[in-house]
C-alpha cells in the first residue's frame, strides 16, 4: 500500500504564538524558523506515533483488495485516527476511475483502529499496480482536540531543536521527555 499527502493541515497542533511562548522568544525575527520547526516536530511525532495530529487528506493506493474474510471485505486503514473516507476508487482496464458509491462500504471500528467494510465484495481493479485507491481524513480535527501531551511533545522537540541548532547532534533521536509524553499514543505496527 503507497499512502501520498493530498491535502496538507490547514493547521499545526501548536500556534506559533504558543511555541514562541515555550521558547520565551520575543519579536519576530525568529518566526519562519520557529513555524518550520513546529511543522517538523509534528511530522516526526507523527511518524514516531502512527498518529496525525492536524487534519489532513490521503490517497491510499493498493494493487489488490485484501482477502476477503467470509462474505465480508474488510480493510485496516493505517492512518489514525480516521475521521472519513472522502472516495474509493477502482480503476478499470482503460485506467477510468469507478467510484464505488459510499453506500456501498462503511467506516467500522474506533478512529485509532478504523476498518472499511464493505457490504458486497467490491469490484475488482482492471490494472495490476495502483487500481484502487481510497481517499482518507484523518487527525484529531482542530488542533484544541489534539491531546495536550501531543500538543507538549511538539513544543519540547521544537524546544530542542531551536536550542540545539546548529549542533553536530542525532537529530534523529527523540528527547527523553518526549518520548515519555507520546509513548501512549504509539500505535503498534504489524509489518
Amino acid at each position: 500500500m503507497k499512502a501520498e499527502l493530498i491535502t496538507a493541515p490547514a493547521a499545526e497542533p501548536v500556534t506559533l504564538a504558543e511555541a514562541k511562548e515555550w521558547l520565551r522568544v520575543d519579536g519576530a525575527d525568529e518566526d519562519a524558523a520557529i513555524s518550520r520547526l513546529v511543522a517538523s516536530a509534528r511530522e516526526a511525532l507523527e511518524r514516531a506515533t502512527g498518529r496525525l495530529m492536524a487534519t489532513q487528506t490521503w490517497r491510499l493506493s493498493l494493487d489488490a483488495w485484501p482477502a476477503p474474510t467470509g462474505d465480508l471485505t474488510v480493510m485496516a486503514l493505517p492512518l489514525a485516527p480516521v475521521q472519513n473516507i472522502a472516495a474509493v476508487r477502482v480503476f478499470d482496464q482503460a485506467g477510468a476511475a469507478q467510484t464505488i458509491a459510499a453506500a456501498a462500504y462503511q467506516l467500522v471500528g474506533p478512529a485509532d483502529a478504523a476498518r472499511l467494510l464493505f457490504k458486497s465484495a467490491p469490484a475488482a481493479p482492471g490494472r495490476a499496480v495502483g487500481g484502487i485507491e481510497i481517499e482518507c481524513v484523518a487527525g484529531y480535527g482542530a488542533p484544541s482536540a489534539v491531546p495536550a501531551s501531543l500538543r507538549q511533545a511538539v513544543v519540547e522537540l521544537v524546544a530542542q531543536w531551536f536550542q540545539q541548532r546548529g549542533d553536530a547532534t542525532d537529530a534523529r533521536a527523540l528527547p527523553e521527555t518526549v518520548r515519555a509524553l507520546i509513548a501512549p499514543y504509539r500505535r503498534a505496527r504489524l509489518i
